[in-house]
């Protein structure tokens, strides 16, 4: 396979950076700009920006992509419900593709039990709709959240969300009865694992923290993502895992998976639940449900779902017929293609070369991830682990000015994430890493 990586000008071109002296004048410098590339067409992992260079994306739009950038058959399935009709209001008008997407979830989603399923138009809002479920389904009002954890901008999401700058500093006050708890951070625990066991997986750890944060019989519902997502690609142990399930389940809480970036193949399997066996009471699903376009889903056990007043629950554009085709569409390719799979082979192939570098780069201090969601933590130094989040940016930088994007993330801003289309070529993975190692060693200064 030849070359995919093809640049005419300096990353960003000059078109580039004519559109973004255009969009400073139009758009306030408070919504980001990670970087200032201006695409023009994309497929499948590659992009063509304005001056036709073309790159290899490890973004994916930040998870969105897990079939690729205009998947064929997506694309195929949009033009065909365009034909028909874009928007209805499912409140007001019935369509079929609503109720087939929403039977197809509740038959993949984690456990036998009786769901339902109703549709909101981004992972915040999914977030704030299984909140709002499980407060009036348990009668509790008290929420727990997790140290790392993003959850969205609106403000309930900013309130579960952990990391201050950028999204929470200024935005104040919060949303009240939100409790954050840590999360198992094992790389930088200062106990680490004993013979192999979390030190947070232990019924009398979760005893003595609600002790001291929340009466457990207050609490509505945990929300946990089963890995971290944008606070540094944490997986959670196993066995804290369980024990966390099993300590809500005690006190009838109800367990929240946020499955918006962990899921649709990104980790290896359809959902990140089910590296742990977890069947969660509520599960929150966007980004890579509908391949590229606005669309999330609240899934839930039915008597849960069940409870409240016609009307509680809904949306204008929830379950907009366009963005339900293009997630039937997107299931489709999932299961014809072996998504879930390919994810274990692209992750694989990932950590394989981090691992690799770590060896030859002390400043690389842990990598992570399940199945395709890999990450790597930049440290300055390995024995004090202090962030390096400037060498993070530095290599981001350095990557895109040979034509791959690359994605940061992290708490301290110090993690490197990848996020490529699991549809992506073995060529254009190995090339966008030969691509990633240059900008490390250029940034490393060797």
């Amino acid at each position: 396979m030849a070359r995919i990586i093809d640049l005419k000008t300096p990353v960003p071109g000059p078109a580039s950076l004519a559109l973004l002296a255009r969009r400073q004048k139009a758009v306030p410098k408070t919504v980001s700009q990670v970087t200032p590339l201006a695409v023009a067409t994309a497929e499948n992992a590659v992009l063509t920006d304005l001056d036709g260079n073309r790159l290899i994306d490890f973004g994916s739009g930040i998870g969105v992509l897990n079939a690729g950038h205009r998947n064929a058959k997506v694309v195929q399935a949009v033009k065909d419900q365009l034909d028909r009709f874009t928007h209805l209001c499912f409140q007001i008008s019935m369509y079929g593709p609503y109720v087939e997407l929403a039977e197809r979830i509740n038959a993949i989603t984690p456990g036998s039990h009786d769901k339902r399923t109703f549709f909101a138009n981004s992972g915040a809002e999914a977030v704030d709709n299984a909140v709002k479920v499980a407060r009036r389904a348990t009668g509790r009002q008290a929420i727990v959240c997790f140290e790392h954890a993003f959850h969205g901008r609106t403000y309930l999401g900013m309130s579960l969300t952990s990391k201050a700058v950028p999204y929470k500093a200024g935005f104040g006050p919060f949303v009240p009865e939100i409790y954050r708890i840590p999360f198992p951070y094992c790389y930088r625990c200062d106990r680490g694992p004993t013979d192999g066991t979390c030190c947070m997986a232990e019924r009398s750890y979760f005893d003595r923290l609600f002790a001291s944060h929340v009466e457990p019989a207050s609490v509505a519902a945990i929300i946990i993502e089963p890995q971290v997502g944008e606070g540094g690609f944490i997986p959670a142990p196993k066995d804290f895992m369980r024990a966390l399930a099993a300590f809500a389940k005690d006190h009838g809480i109800l367990l929240i998976a946020d499955e918006i970036q962990t899921g649709f193949g990104r980790t290896g399997k359809l959902f990140a639940c089910e590296h742990y066996n977890l069947v969660p009471d509520i599960i929150v699903t966007a980004k890579s449900l509908a391949g590229g376009l606005p669309l999330a889903a609240i899934t839930g056990r039915a008597e849960l779902m069940e409870v409240g007043h016609v009307g509680g629950l809904g949306g204008t554009y929830g379950g907009n017929p366009l963005a339900c085709a293009a997630a039937l569409a997107v299931l489709d390719v999932m299961e014809e293609d072996h998504l879930a799979a390919r994810g274990v082979v692209v992750g694989d192939r990932i950590r394989a070369r981090f691992l690799e570098w770590q060896r030859r780069y002390p400043e690389i201090g842990d990598v992570r991830g399940l199945g395709g969601m890999v990450a790597m933590e930049l440290v300055k130094d390995p024995a004090t682990k202090e962030p390096a989040k400037e060498l993070t940016g530095k290599i981001a930088a350095e990557a895109l000015k040979r034509g791959l994007l690359l994605l940061t993330a992290g708490t301290f801003g110090n993690v490197i994430r990848v996020l490529v289309p699991l549809t992506v070529e073995d060529a254009v993975l190995e090339e966008g890493l030969g691509v990633m190692e240059e900008a490390l060693r250029a940034a490393v200064g060797r």
